[in-house]
């Protein structure tokens, strides 16, 4: 099993990789295949109009993740790692405007938002919470071709074939075409054991087969720069976030309390807490915004890895640049053993594989560059997950507000807790980390639909708007 450090930490914008990546992702897709030759075009026919149904956890939430926003972006060419968010607002408007949606490379298609885009809340698609079909028409209104696509979390997207084949490849055998092909924790720890190489050196070497390792650094120092610019700004930026619930931002106001207690030097026995917890919702108040933030593994546990990492930095002189790469290494191999076996996305399983995950992978990334072994790494990534067991999505008028920002604080504080915990033992512990992912999926799995990213329970609907 091998998925690349950049599948896992993708560069994009806010404010949820499912909902708002994915789809325009998708969107990118859908376009690419009407240049193609892979749909069985009728001789003389051509494309006038499209049309997007949206499914699943994307119809009831979609507008407060900017579902609708995205598709037609990405129906109009722009990708999420590059979009200006600045420009964003112009470019809808002009669709909106005009009735049409004209990509490079195209010809004008047919697109009123108001009656093409459809939140359909009454039918889910079979494959993922997160459905969309994408379809193209002849000028006369007749159907020429149809896709279906699942953003499964992460940024990631698949169509309904792709998606099968992924669930079948789970029971095969690993991908032999990287050195260490480990697809579960128990085989990542016997591969390091053999090898004697660490978790971050396993994961390197996969990567190298695909890349050199200038590029590999290059990249690895792409993410961070991504992470740590994505904290500045958000520690800079004040006011109303979008959406309607009226949140303010608190990042900068708590940022500057805490450096006026840097410099005074009075003692705070919170102050690691709290610099976790403001690097972490800066990060996350950017992604509300809809701002440049990196998937970690997804946007709405975007803040939990960057606060970690930034906190490592502060708190130790000795960091390096080398640090860094590891962590994010040694983070992403976990971060990949939990999507095989399991789920990144909070409309699959809910709030536990986003949050949880991430504290899962900072601790194990946070235990490494502290110099723990293998076996601690991994018993870091089981203790940060196991206490994250349960937590439903259920986001307050569908916006990645709250309680989604004060979520990834507490989810790097345990992350760096579970990391102390594990370092401070051998590696030997009770609950092996590919027990606690498995629980995970089945807890999602018998999780009630109201509590996995629809906004029909909990907090949602407990929570009075204003």
């Amino acid at each position: 099993m091998f998925l690349s450090v950049f599948d896992v930490f993708k560069i994009g914008i806010g404010p949820s990789s499912s909902h708002t990546m994915g789809p325009m992702s998708a969107a990118n897709r859908f376009l690419a295949l009407l240049l193609s030759n892979e749909w069985p075009r009728p001789t003389g026919a051509h494309v006038a109009a499209l049309r997007v149904s949206l499914h699943g956890s994307l119809a009831f939430t979609g507008i407060g993740h900017g579902t609708g926003r995205a598709v037609i972006l990405g129906l109009m060419g722009e990708v999420p790692q590059s979009v200006d968010p600045d420009r964003m607002d112009a470019i809808i408007e002009t669709v909106e405007r005009a009735g049409q949606v004209t990509p490079p490379g195209h010809p004008a298609y047919q697109f009123q938002p108001k009656t093409d885009l459809i939140f359909d809340k009454k039918q889910p698609l079979p494959g993922h919470a997160n459905g969309m079909s994408f379809s193209a028409l002849d000028r006369d209104g007749r159907l020429l071709v149809k896709r279906i696509y699942y953003s499964i979390g992460g940024g990631f997207v698949v169509t309904d074939t792709e998606l099968e084949a992924m669930r079948s490849a789970k029971t095969a055998s690993s991908d032999a075409r990287v050195p260490f092909p480990f697809s579960t924790a128990k085989a990542m720890l016997e591969m390091s054991r053999g090898s004697g190489l660490t978790i971050a050196q396993m994961k390197r070497a996969n990567e190298e087969t695909k890349m050199s390792t200038a590029e590999l650094d290059e990249g690895l120092d792409g993410i961070w720069n991504a992470m740590t610019s994505c904290i500045d700004r958000g520690l800079k930026v004040d006011g109303i976030m979008p959406g309607g619930l009226k949140v303010r931002r608190r990042a900068r106001a708590i940022h500057d309390k805490l450096n006026e207690e840097w410099r005074s030097n009075r003692l705070n026995p919170l102050l690691a807490n709290d610099w976790l917890s403001v690097y972490a919702m800066a990060v996350n108040e950017e992604n509300a915004g809809g701002g440049r933030v990196v998937t970690a593994p997804t946007n709405g546990a975007a803040g939990v890895i960057p606060a970690t990492i930034r906190y490592y930095l502060h708190f130790h002189e000795d960091a390096s640049r080398e640090d860094v790469h590891n962590f994010l290494l040694t983070a992403a191999a976990v971060g990949g053993i939990i999507k095989h076996n399991a789920s990144i996305s909070g409309a699959e399983v809910g709030c536990q594989g986003e949050v949880g995950s991430a504290a899962a992978m900072a601790a194990a990334g946070l235990a490494a560059v502290m110099g723990g072994s293998p076996e601690q790494i991994e018993n870091a990534a089981e203790i940060a997950l196991e206490h994250h067991l349960g937590m439903t999505c259920d986001p307050v008028a569908g916006l990645v507000q709250v309680p989604c920002i004060e979520r990834n604080a507490l989810g790097a504080v345990k992350a760096v807790t579970a990391a102390s915990l594990a370092l401070k033992g051998d590696g030997t512990h009770f609950v092996p980390l590919d027990a606690c992912i498995e629980t995970m999926r089945q807890t999602g799995n018998d999780m009630s639909e109201k509590y996995k990213e629809t906004s029909t329970g909990g907090l949602a609907v407990n929570v009075v708007e204003c």
